[in-house]
C-alpha cells in the first residue's frame, strides 16, 4: 500500500483530519456576519469527513457543497450526513481544489479548515475568489507563526514542510492583495490540536499498525505523525493555525 493510501486509512474514521472545533467554526460564522442570513450557498473545500460542513449546516440556513479529492472521505461524509439528519443540506463533490468545477459568482461563502495548504494560501485565496458572489465570505484556517521570532528547530521543520508559513499580518496582506477585506482573525486554541486532532489520532495508531502488519511504511507514517505531535507540544506558543475571515471586494 502506498503512502497516500496509508494516510487515508489512518484518517478516514476520524471526526477531523486536522485541528479545529465546532466552537471555533461558530466563532468564524459570527465574525463573518452570516448568522441570521437565509438560503446561503456555501462550499467547504478540503472537507475531509465533514466536521466543518456539519457545523455550518447546523448553525446556518444553508446548503453545503462538501468538496474533497479523496472519495474515501466523501463516502464517510455521506454516511455521517444521513446519520446526523443533514443529508438534504450537505452534498458531496469529488474534485481537486485547484480545478473546481464550480460556477463563478455563485457562492455566498467558501470555507476551508486546515486544507488550503495543499494548494498554497496565496494561490488558493486568489483562485477561489471568482466563485464568490460580490461581498462573499472567505473563511480559512492556515498554519501561522504566532510570534515574530521562533526557535530554530520549529522554524526549520515548517519551512521545510510548508514554506508559506508566516505571521498573521503577512497573511492579512496576502488577502488584501488578492481582493479581500479582512473581517477577523484568531488563532485556534491548543485543545483544537490536542483534544480534537492529535489525541484521537494517537489512539488509532495501534489498530492502524496492526491492520498493516507493522510494516515499515506504516511505522514511518506513525513516526512522522508522532514527530509532528512532539514538536507541537514543545512549541505550541510559537506556531498554530490562524483562522482568517475576509470579504470579497472590488465588485
Amino acid at each position: 500500500m502506498d503512502n497516500l493510501n496509508l494516510i487515508i486509512d489512518l484518517h478516514r474514521d476520524a471526526d477531523r483530519q486536522g485541528p479545529g472545533g465546532d466552537g471555533e467554526t461558530g466563532r468564524a460564522i459570527d465574525l463573518a456576519g452570516l448568522a441570521g442570513a437565509g438560503d446561503l450557498n456555501i462550499a467547504d473545500i478540503g472537507c475531509g469527513t465533514g466536521a466543518a460542513s456539519f457545523a455550518l449546516a447546523r448553525e446556518l440556513d444553508c446548503t453545503i457543497t462538501a468538496i474533497d479529492f479523496l472519495p474515501e472521505f466523501l463516502q464517510e461524509l455521506d454516511m455521517r450526513a444521513e446519520q446526523h439528519g443533514l443529508g438534504d443540506r450537505v452534498t458531496t463533490l469529488q474534485a481537486s481544489m485547484d480545478a473546481l468545477p464550480l460556477a463563478e459568482n455563485r457562492l455566498d461563502a467558501i470555507w476551508s479548515e486546515g486544507a488550503i495548504y495543499n494548494m498554497g494560501f496565496a494561490e488558493g485565496v486568489a483562485a477561489w475568489r471568482r466563485f464568490l458572489k460580490p461581498s462573499g465570505i472567505l473563511a480559512v484556517s492556515e498554519l501561522t507563526w504566532l510570534t515574530g521570532e521562533r526557535p530554530r528547530e520549529i522554524e526549520d521543520h515548517w519551512h521545510l514542510h510548508y514554506p508559506e508559513v508566516d505571521t498573521a499580518s503577512a497573511k492579512m496582506a496576502v488577502l488584501e492583495q488578492a481582493g479581500y477585506a479582512p473581517l477577523g482573525y484568531f488563532p485556534l486554541p491548543v485543545h483544537c490540536w490536542l483534544d480534537n486532532y492529535y489525541r484521537p489520532m494517537q489512539e488509532r495508531f495501534d489498530a492502524f499498525l496492526s491492520r498493516h502488519g507493522h510494516s515499515d511504511a506504516a511505522k514511518a507514517v506513525v513516526s512522522a505523525e508522532q514527530h509532528e505531535i512532539a514538536l507541537f507540544e514543545k512549541y505550541a506558543s510559537f506556531v498554530g493555525y490562524g483562522y482568517y475571515i475576509a470579504r470579497k471586494t472590488g465588485e
